[in-house]
């Protein structure tokens, strides 16, 4: 018997399709238990609204060692793609975010934080923190957390809808509009496309295990950079394992990064309120740390 060309490859009829191709492709550069794939000062500039992206793995307790920080002018969204993490807030609750849930915080004008979240039940962590540029509107606004099981995140096929609107289907995360976030699990061998929202000109995606084809081979720990456009992703994953990977879609943020030790912003004159506001901040924690008896801390200061 004679095979035929699509049964010998089974990515034939995927090369033979019309694809967003890959314009740029990184590793990142390693810090301990987290990969730095993407920061301001380098993709972001590329990938605005997008400006930050770090793929961490480790032993869960990693996390508890996280300093209180300040941010301003950005989101922060961390996903859990492997084991689970506890989170504390004073005004959320506590609870477990797991595989598909998310931490959302807009730090707005200005917050430290760094102990809201804390080992699980897990003895093994990975996942993604991304940070999202803020427009005008919203970078100087009051802060505003969230956490979401995974069970509150929708899902539409293989693809849960961390930020924005696919298919119809809008995320309960309260983030700016013109941009998608998604958290995508292939089976082995499975195909999948992917067609961004009008004016979604930004592309990326980020593999955290498995492989995916695009059909140029994207494999465990890579970020990769789509050709700008409006064309539709067509992916199938590798056929030894299932595949697990974010993406990300947005209109372009029309703004120049303005870009502080822990804060981006739209103008120089945002970005002094936003340091200001978390200095002022710095110093009441500092203040009120003093004042505190006994080894409690401040999940999240603002």
């Amino acid at each position: 018997m004679t095979l035929s060309t699509a049964t010998l490859n089974p990515l034939t009829a995927l090369q033979n399709d019309t694809s967003r191709s890959i314009s740029l492709r990184t590793r990142g550069h390693g810090h301990g238990p987290i990969v730095r794939l993407m920061s301001p000062s380098d993709l972001g500039h590329l990938l605005k609204p997008f400006v930050f992206l770090d793929l961490f793995a480790a032993d869960s307790s990693f996390i508890g060692n996280m300093p209180l920080h300040p941010h301003s002018g950005i989101a922060t969204i961390t996903v859990i793609t492997e084991g689970n993490l506890r989170f504390d807030d004073p005004d959320a609750g506590t609870g477990l975010i797991g595989y598909g849930g998310v931490e959302w915080m807009r730090a707005g004008a200005g917050v430290w934080h760094g102990k809201e979240m804390s080992a699980g039940t897990s003895k093994r962590i990975q996942g993604f923190q991304l940070w999202i540029a803020l427009p005008a509107d919203l970078e100087n606004a009051p802060v505003d957390s969230q956490y979401l099981e995974a069970s509150a995140i929708p899902q539409v096929g293989p693809a849960r809808v961390i930020v924005g609107n696919y298919q119809g289907i809008q995320s309960p995360v309260r983030a700016p509009s013109g941009l998608n976030y998604l958290l995508v699990t292939l089976a082995a061998g499975q195909r999948w496309e992917y067609q961004p929202p009008s004016g979604h000109e930004i592309l990326w995606l980020s593999v955290s295990r498995g492989t995916v084809h695009s059909p140029e081979l994207i494999q465990a720990g890579e970020l990769v950079v789509f050709e700008p456009g409006n064309g539709a992703l067509k992916l199938e994953a590798g056929d030894q394992q299932d595949a697990v990977f974010v993406l990300g879609s947005a209109i372009p943020h029309p703004h120049d990064l303005k870009m502080g030790n822990y804060s981006v912003h739209t103008s120089p004159e945002a970005l002094k309120a936003g340091e200001a506001k978390i200095a002022e901040l710095g110093n009441r924690l500092q203040a009120e740390a003093r004042q505190r008896s006994g080894s409690g801390s401040v999940p999240i200061y603002k």
